[in-house]
């Protein structure tokens, strides 16, 4: 089946991701790409930490979150903009401790 409106853009798993360039020994866990953006679940099994890669074709931002022992890696991978929001936050205010409950903000 041919698609006209589709065209080429390059490989499907650009080495745009800091991931694919600071190691090639990275595994691919899981991947999605919706609406430009593509994340994707890795494994390193040379030190055995699990990251979550994000690109955005629209905007260009690239970034990589570490998955921290006490996340789940699934959760990290569904909602990493949520997550890189926390790290941020947990970043300029070093004081506040992780965010509990239904109702944190």
């Amino acid at each position: 089946m041919v698609y006209p409106h589709i065209q080429y853009r390059g490989p499907a798993y650009p080495n745009l991701l800091s991931s694919a360039e600071n190691s090639a020994s990275a595994r691919e866990l899981d991947s999605r790409f919706s609406d430009g953006i593509h994340v994707r679940l890795l494994w390193h099994p040379g030190d055995g930490h699990v990251s979550v890669a994000v690109y955005d074709s629209k905007t260009g931002e690239i970034f990589e979150l570490p998955v921290d022992q006490a996340d789940r890696a699934l959760d990290v991978y569904r909602h990493p903009y949520a997550y890189a929001a926390r790290r941020r936050r947990a970043e300029v205010e070093p004081d506040a401790g992780p965010a509990h409950g239904a109702f944190a903000a």
